[in-house]
């Protein structure tokens, strides 16, 4: 026995009804909705996709041939892949050393001094900065002959280092390039960080005696918890996606030691040297899965110390 329709006016009322005693639970959906729609569409299903392609032979154009896991059994054996492994490791390590540089100078800086704004400025400036001037400035920077770090190392040593020429510093100086706006972006966060913390807990801290480096560690820092969370995947997403100042400033040379995963991938899938898209895709997904790794085991230290507070 079906259910008598409901005149157009009892409908309405049901559903306005329904719509009222939903809305709280629903409007926060509605507001994240489009956002979510964004990234499912430009960032889930695209590493979905990188991991299916990992699996063709594919040059970007013709027909996909499926060949299992002989994209990754030919990682293992390119030595390639390794040096640009290795290179990763090395940006990582080195990268996470703006985190305590940031937070240093985000301390110096939140002080109520004359001329602070013009230091913050100073300090902000490497971070506006486009990567793009940034790999230029220090390809000048390295330059031999007339670059400044040359001469500065000619005048002490006698002999000049062509940095960006040579196989054992090329990759170190890439880095420096890198950690000098990265070091803007955590001194950034800290200070908004620093922003937050309770005056009256460092008063009541003074109380207690708590000076200096007791005071950072057992006042500050704990305050400064979410700013640190966010400063190190910041830094392990950078340090891991180093692409463009490696593609600007030596193009993955000198004879390919300062290649780094992401710029790898990029000369297989999408270079002249390659179109090997599945080639790429493998190399994408083992940078991505070494990116969760760090970021993963962050996370879960961060739920772990929060839930023993």
């Amino acid at each position: 026995m079906t259910r008598p329709a409901l005149p157009a006016s009892s409908a309405e009322r049901v559903s306005r009804s329904w719509w009222r005693s939903n809305q709280r639970r629903l409007a926060p959906w509605l507001f994240l909705a489009p956002g979510m729609i964004m990234f499912a569409v430009y960032v889930i299903i695209p590493i979905f996709q990188s991991m299916w392609i990992s699996f063709y032979d594919w040059d970007g154009l013709g027909e996909k041939i499926w060949i299992g896991l002989d994209n990754y059994r030919e990682l293992l054996d390119d030595d390639a892949f390794y040096t640009s492994l290795k290179n990763n490791v090395i940006w990582l390590v080195l990268y996470l050393l703006a985190i305590p540089a940031g937070l240093m100078i985000a301390i110096f800086l939140n002080q109520n001094v004359w001329g602070m704004r013009l230091y913050k400025s100073l300090f902000f400036f490497p971070f506006v900065i486009s990567q793009v001037v940034v790999g230029l400035m220090f390809s000048w920077f390295y330059a031999p002959d007339f670059g400044l770090f040359y001469r500065l190392i000619e005048l002490l040593t006698g002999q000049g280092i062509a940095v960006l020429a040579d196989e054992r510093y090329v990759t170190y100086g890439i880095i420096a390039a890198g950690l000098w706006p990265q070091i803007a972006y955590v001194m950034i966060l800290y200070l908004t960080g620093l922003n937050n913390v309770a005056p009256d807990q460092v008063e009541a801290a003074r109380l207690d005696g708590a000076r200096g480096w007791r005071m950072l560690w057992y006042v500050i820092l704990p305050q400064l918890r979410p700013a640190t969370f966010i400063a190190v995947v910041v830094t392990v997403i950078g340090a891991l996606r180093s692409f463009d100042l490696v593609s600007i400033m030596t193009d993955g040379g000198p004879y390919g030691s300062s290649r780094v995963l992401s710029f790898y991938m990029y000369e297989q899938a999408l270079s002249e040297y390659g179109y090997r898209m599945g080639y790429g895709a493998a190399i994408a997904v083992v940078l991505f899965a070494i990116m969760m790794v760090f970021i993963s085991g962050f996370i879960w230290k961060m739920w772990r110390d929060e839930a023993e507070r």
